[in-house]
């Protein structure tokens, strides 16, 4: 259970200001993430869910529902913006990794819950840089 009053909600609420204050901002961040647009399904669904999120939070972002909603709107946000970074700049196997484990279906909420193969990939590619 999150403290109401804690920081991530207080960053969460944050996020909500920011888009009503700045609407352009919102318009900023998806041109940004879809810089990866076509790379990866599983990207190209959670930005599509993600705007959504983002529409219905500047309808009145001082509502009791877009402040519930506040805490998946900043995840859905920052899950959407390093899945698009790792897509554009990572080795493929760390960016498809990353989206494996958290995006879609079969998405992890824990550290660690990539899918093997993808694990296998990113230790053999630690390994290679170890001393």
């Amino acid at each position: 259970m999150a403290v109401w009053e804690g920081s991530g909600n207080v960053i969460a609420l944050d996020v909500l200001r920011a888009i009503a204050r700045e609407p352009e901002t919102a318009e900023s961040f998806l041109a940004e993430v879809r810089l990866a647009e076509g790379a990866d399904t599983r990207l190209d669904a959670h930005v599509a869910g993600t705007e959504r999120l983002l529409r219905d939070a500047q309808r009145d972002p001082a509502s009791a529902e877009a402040q519930a909603g506040a805490r998946r709107l900043t995840e859905a946000l920052a899950v959407a913006l390093q899945a698009s970074l790792l897509i554009r700049h990572a080795p493929a196997a760390v960016a498809d990794a990353f989206s494996a484990s958290r995006l879609g279906g079969a998405r992890g909420f824990l550290y660690g819950a990539a899918p093997l193969p993808a694990a296998q990939a990113i230790v053999a590619r630690a390994a290679g840089y170890s001393a």
